[in-house]
């Protein structure tokens, strides 16, 4: 179109784009597509060659290619080889795991395409947002991000947040013919409206992003960074040390610094971001199995320290099937009428769950026809009601509407004299758990009459009492949050074993910059808040984390968005609206509390996968490092050749990508990132690992009088076996055979020492050892890896000792 779709008429955009308000055929649509493309913006994708090459550009790239340059100065040709192919190596599997993790992504992403309802043949049917075309007419609510540039039809105004597009901090209210911009959010109304502008052409020149970008950097991957930059810090530093020496002791500077930089890579966690992202990927993929699409990896780590998770009610405690009471009823009204008129003011097409209920209880199908309805006003959070005119055939206008009972009495003529009795009634519903709705009509007189009060009864799941108790027996303390009365809130809380200690959220309204200390600890000791509004929800939240918690928060609508933003896991539950949906790091495909209890434990098993993998690399680490420095320093021998290190590097790193799939426990508390704990447990394991290494080479120099070839090419292969046996080690805090690990994790092991054990046996780039001696160095290993392991107990033992009696550290 060469003219600007926003400065011509209604009528002059329908003729341009060959459309009216019954929208298009499916056939014409699908001819539009082809000629329009889809309605999304092309993602920017990297060459996978310049991907690939990547690889080499960086610190660590450098100093292995620094290490390939040196050892061709020096004339080493194996190990330039063996340095290069090994180079090639890191960034063939650093290159294809990242591609499968970025792959699993796309796949979870891919499952939160998001749905518009479309007029197409007349009728209004669900598409996929990406399918809509110029000439469509769309519906759009409460709720809903604006899925294109459209102009609005009909005459109902439509308040929109136009925040994110054009800065704007308040809704705009839309009138017929205005346009509505891509990724808007509808805050209160709903209308038809006329698609003129999708994908690249909408006006702010790209759709909302509904799944955010997984690259968030999160406190544990922080804790997990610096222990690398700890490590580095340490190689720097012991390397430093060794060239100054060598310097002293006018060694061959060349070879010397080549094998410094060797050792410097072998000591960088080379694996570290790789382990990350493919571990964060496999877990996003099994809660993905369990109905939880994670739309921010970083918030799986964070949903293992947990420790209260604030659930809405309805959907998620409750089945959100609601059953409908004996009605009370006011002046003559009979229960037909009440539901009638009830059910006049509902639309079913909008598969609203109190709608539904009402709509269902007809006792006669027919009962509705002979009724057109005019107009239609759906429910909003700030008028708590939905309205509808109605026509007869007869030709009777009048209009019904239903909701809070509070409101639809307000409207009543006589309100006064029923409130005593409407109350009551209301008052007793609740106590049995029941919610209230009020009924009321407008006939010619334009005066509303109450008719009566539905119970709307909403049991909770079968299974919702049980999983709170597990949460419990799992540290996490669940507060139920709804916007009902306190009664019914207490009898529901009741139910469930959460308590009676219920807080009436609507005095929050003054004390959300300045609450005193009594109501902080009040919302902190709740097991539960009535009367909630979204905005108390995001206080509720901040109150929380202030106070030390780690805070989960679920939502479901457009208002709920701050709060899910707020917390430290913001989850949108089952059919929540688009805006929450966006902003949420977990969204959940099906209902109930057990998905998120799911989600909680596979979280912490992921914690536990990180936190030994942090152990063990450290350990490995100390034990390379100190056992090269303290051989150079006092014995004036390179335990290990250079292209040893490499090999011992890559091949373990290799390898340990596998712990992504361990078999693990997940512990009975909210996981938080201890430090001390971690650099103290393997610096002990390091140690004991040094002291191992000095007695075999003790073993080979003087007992067995080997020629320092031959020791070099034993330590190698200890160093290997011992090495990759130790996340045997670190994998569990109780015995190493307490959990048994899982099997790609230990066939992976397991081939890259029968792959190391053949490269000593056979002398491949070192002198060889024979079956003889390399299964000397494997029972070795073993015994040494038995006597960790009752090391690793007593570490344990010692420090867990040492934090009770100093109280709690604090946490990374």
């Amino acid at each position: 179109m060469n003219a600007d779709p926003q400065r011509l008429s209604l009528q002059e955009l329908e003729k341009k784009l060959e459309a009216s308000g019954i929208g298009l055929s499916q056939a014409e649509a699908g001819a539009r597509l082809q000629k329009y493309g889809p309605n999304e913006l092309e993602e920017k994708t990297v060459n996978p060659l310049l991907k690939f090459l990547s690889y080499f550009w960086g610190p660590i790239p450098w100093m292995i290619e620094a290490a390939v340059v040196l050892s061709a100065f020096a004339q080493h040709w194996p190990d330039f080889g063996i340095i290069l192919v090994l180079l090639f190596a890191n960034a063939v599997v650093g290159f294809w795991e990242e591609h499968q993790a970025g792959n699993a992504i796309a796949a979870l992403k891919a499952k939160l395409a998001v749905n518009a309802r479309v007029r197409r043949d007349g009728k209004w049917t669900t598409a996929a947002v990406r399918d809509l075309v110029p000439g469509d007419v769309i519906r759009v609510r409460l709720g809903d991000i604006v899925p294109a540039d459209a102009r609005l039809l009909g005459e109902d105004p439509l308040d929109v947040d136009q925040s994110a597009l054009t800065g704007e901090s308040l809704p705009v209210t839309k009138q017929q013919g205005e346009s509505l911009y891509s990724g808007a959010i509808v805050r209160q109304g709903e209308a038809e409206a006329l698609v003129y502008g999708t994908g690249a052409d909408t006006y702010f020149g790209k759709t909302a992003k509904l799944v955010q970008e997984a690259q968030t950097t999160s406190h544990f991957q922080k804790a997990v960074l610096r222990i690398g930059n700890y490590l580095i810090l340490l190689a720097v530093s012991l390397v430093a040390l060794i060239l100054l020496v060598a310097l002293f002791r006018e060694d061959p500077m060349l070879e010397t610094l080549q094998f410094a930089l060797v050792l410097t890579v072998a000591a960088i966690p080379v694996a570290m971001p790789t382990v990350l992202s493919v571990t964060m990927a496999v877990g996003a993929r099994t809660l993905a199995r369990k109905e939880a699409i994670v739309t921010r990896l970083a918030a799986i780590e964070e949903l293992a320290g947990v420790d209260i998770l604030c659930s809405d009610k309805t959907g998620t405690l409750t089945q959100n099937k609601l059953t409908l009471g004996d009605p009370y009823c006011v002046g003559g009204v009979t229960e037909d009428d009440i539901i009638r008129n009830a059910a006049l003011a509902s639309r079913a097409d909008n598969q609203d769950t109190i709608d539904q209920a009402v709509i269902g209880s007809l006792k006669d199908p027919k009962a509705l026809d002979g009724y057109h309805v005019l107009h239609f006003q759906p429910f909003d959070p700030v008028h708590k009601r939905t309205e509808a005119s109605i026509k007869t055939n007869d030709g009777k206008i009048f209009d019904v509407t239903k909701g809070a009972p509070q409101v639809i009495l307000s409207l009543a003529w006589n309100a006064e004299a029923i409130r005593e009795k409407v109350t009551t009634a209301v008052d007793e519903f609740a106590a049995k758990g029941y919610r209230a709705l009020g009924v009321a009509r407008c006939d010619h007189d334009n005066r509303w009459q109450f008719l009566g009060v539905l119970p709307l009864f909403d049991p909770p799941r079968e299974q919702a009492k049980s999983t709170i108790a597990t949460a419990s027996e799992m540290g996490v303390s669940v507060k139920m949050v709804t916007g009902d009365a306190i009664a019914i809130a207490r009898e529901t809380s009741e139910k469930l074993g959460l308590g009676k200690n219920i807080l009436d959220a609507s005095g929050f309204e003054d004390t959300k910059q300045y609450e005193t200390a009594q109501l902080a600890e009040a919302i902190e000791k709740a097991n539960g808040f009535a009367q909630v509004f979204p905005e108390h929800k995001y206080h509720i939240v901040d109150v929380l984390q202030r106070r030390g918690h780690i805070v989960g928060m679920t939502g479901d609508g457009v208002n709920d968005a701050p709060a899910l933003k707020k917390a430290d896991c913001g989850i949108a539950v089952s059919g929540a609206t688009d805006a929450a949906r966006a902003a949420a790091d977990i969204v959940l495909m099906t209902s109930g509390l057990s998905v998120i209890i799911d989600a909680i434990k596979e979280s912490r098993k992921i914690f536990q996968r990180m936190n030994s993998y942090a152990i063990y690399r450290i350990t490995e680490t100390i034990r390379v490092l100190f056992l090269m420095t303290l051989s150079i320093l006092v014995f004036n021998f390179y335990p290990v050749t250079a292209v040893m290190i490499v090999m011992l590097a890559l091949l373990n790193d290799g390898a340990i990508l596998s712990i992504a799939y361990d078999r693990v426990r997940y512990q009975k508390h909210p996981e938080s990132w201890n430090m001390r704990l971690v650099l103290a447990i393997a610096t002990v394991l390091g140690i004991a690992g040094v002291v191992a290494s000095f007695g075999l080479f003790y073993l080979g120099e003087r007992y067995f009088q080997f020629d320092r070839d031959f020791i070099q090419t034993l330590i190698y292969l200890k160093l290997s076996v011992a090495g990759h046996l130790t996340i045997f080690v670190t994998r569990t805090r109780g015995p190493f055979w307490s959990i048994l690990p899982g099997r790609l994790m230990f066939l992976a092991v397991m081939g890259t020492q029968l792959l190391a054990t053949l490269i000593a046996v056979y002398g491949f780039l070192m002198t060889p050892l024979g079956w003889k001696w390399a299964a000397f160095v494997w029972v070795y290993a073993l015994a040494w890896f038995l006597i960790n392991d009752r090391i690793k107990l007593i570490a344990y033992r010692l420090f867990d000792r040492s934090n009770a009696a100093v109280g709690p550290t604090i946490q990374s």
